[in-house]
Formats: C-alpha cells, sequence, structure tokens
C-alpha cells in the first residue's frame, strides 16, 4: 500500500499516538478511512465516464472511416420493412414500357 513497509507504518502510528493522543486517534482513522473511500468512488466514478466518453469517440470514427455503411445501418434500423434492391433482379416487362 503506497509502498510503505510495516516499519514505516509503525513509525507513522506511534507518531500519530504521540501527537494526537490516544482519544482523538480512532477518530481521526476513522475520517481518514471515509476520505479514503470516497477517493476510491471518485476515481471509480471519473473512470467510468472516461470509457463512456472513448466508447463514444469509438462510435464516431466508425462513422467517419465508413460512412455509407453507417447509413446503412441506420436505414436498416430505422425502415427495418424497407428491403435492398436486388441487382441481379430482371426489369419486368411493365417496367420498360413506363420509363420509355
Amino acid at each position: 500500500m503506497f509502498g510503505i513497509g510495516f516499519t514505516e507504518m509503525m513509525v507513522i502510528l506511534v507518531v500519530a499516538l504521540v501527537v494526537l493522543g490516544p482519544s482523538r486517534l480512532p477518530e481521526i482513522a476513522r475520517s481518514l478511512g471515509k476520505g479514503y473511500a470516497e477517493l476510491i468512488r471518485s476515481m471509480r466514478d471519473v473512470r467510468a465516464e472516461v470509457d463512456k466518453a472513448s466508447m463514444s469517440l469509438d462510435d464516431e470514427r466508425k462513422i467517419f472511416q465508413n460512412p455509407a455503411k453507417m447509413v446503412e445501418n441506420i436505414m436498416e434500423t430505422t425502415f427495418p420493412e424497407s428491403k435492398k434492391p436486388d441487382e441481379d433482379r430482371k426489369p419486368e416487362d411493365g417496367e420498360n414500357s413506363a420509363k420509355s
């Protein structure tokens, strides 16, 4: 934990005991524990927000890499009942006369 060994931790505790006194030491230790837990919780929240923003940027990057594919995906999700025109479909007789 923070690169502090057992010996260093014992020295810190003895100094704290002498400076603060035995009556206030548990109260201060509890406050430090709560502060540390809040710091960890805040860091977790920040990391989640950064990950969320990163995923959003990845989605936007994909759009710019292949915009045609993205438009196709949007069309498929927006209009699922529409079908792609068959490229190998031959026009019917009525279609040719209507274009002429």
